[in-house]
């Protein structure tokens, strides 16, 4: 049986852990070729392994999304490992808290680094591999937070989210021409490796605020984005989902409860 992303390759950002390395495995099983790219090696070869016993085809390359030398190099070694480049999930981000009357200048310029510039990076890096085939998925992972909540101590990471849609939209025309398109997941509340701290209680509360009664699966957000990166998406582009199981849907909690 033929699969969704057979004879592709994909290159995944932040794929060492949490949606990142969902979304690789998710794209791995539909067939493609996964380059892994973060900084932690051992979760990156992790998420290697785990792709390679399930069967799928998976390599490791460190990067630093913030550093425009690492994401040319992981562009490059996406065309040697797999042949070149077809598909870009930039999904590598950061979220410390921080409320905006005490957030420094390098607390800012930290979370755009990673979560704005690095998109700008991944994507400037990928663009001349997709062009020699005519043809490009870019799927970003952005976030409800900033496009369409807002949550405090995460102002800076709001805005970076944000920014990324602000970002997308135009690329999309740019790139049109090229049979290159990009669009973005909007991920709610995920049962991720950042929430194993925060406690019952917590969870629960959150739970409550989802009318599906639950937070999302990570991979939840890998199907969603397997079908921006996939040919059925090939006619929608400077589009976005959202993944929040109704989170963003409720005016108020007596909404849900």
């Amino acid at each position: 049986m033929v699969k969704r992303l057979d004879q592709k390759s994909a290159v995944v950002t932040g794929a060492t852990k949490g949606l990142g390395r969902s979304i690789a495995s998710v794209f791995a099983s539909a067939g493609a070729s996964v380059l892994v790219v973060g900084r932690d090696e051992q979760g990156g070869t992790g998420t290697v392994n785990a792709i390679k016993e399930a069967g799928g085809r998976a390599s490791f390359f460190k990067a630093d999304v913030s550093c425009r030398q690492d994401l040319e190099a992981m562009a490059k070694a996406a065309e040697d490992a797999h042949g070149g480049i077809d598909i870009l999930c930039s999904n590598a981000g950061i979220f410390p808290s921080a409320r905006v009357e005490q957030m420094s200048e390098q607390e800012w310029d930290t979370v755009h680094s990673v979560n704005l510039k690095g998109t700008f990076f991944a994507v400037q890096a990928c663009l001349p591999y997709m062009k020699k085939r005519n043809a490009g998925r870019i799927v970003l992972t952005s976030s409800i937070t900033g496009p369409m909540t807002g949550y405090p101590g995460w102002a800076h990471y709001g805005a970076s989210k944000a920014g990324m849609l602000g970002f997308m939209r135009t690329v999309a025309i740019e790139l049109a021409k090229d049979n290159i398109t990009v669009n973005a997941v909007l991920p709610g509340n995920i049962m991720t490796e950042g929430l194993d701290d925060v406690g019952e209680q917590y969870l629960e509360r959150m739970k409550q605020c989802i009318p599906m009664a639950r937070l999302g699966d990570p991979e939840d957000v890998g199907y969603a984005a397997l079908f921006l990166a996939s040919g059925e998406a090939k006619y929608i582009t400077g589009q976005t989902i959202v993944v929040d199981g109704g989170q963003t849907l409720p005016e108020s909690i007596d909404a849900v409860s």
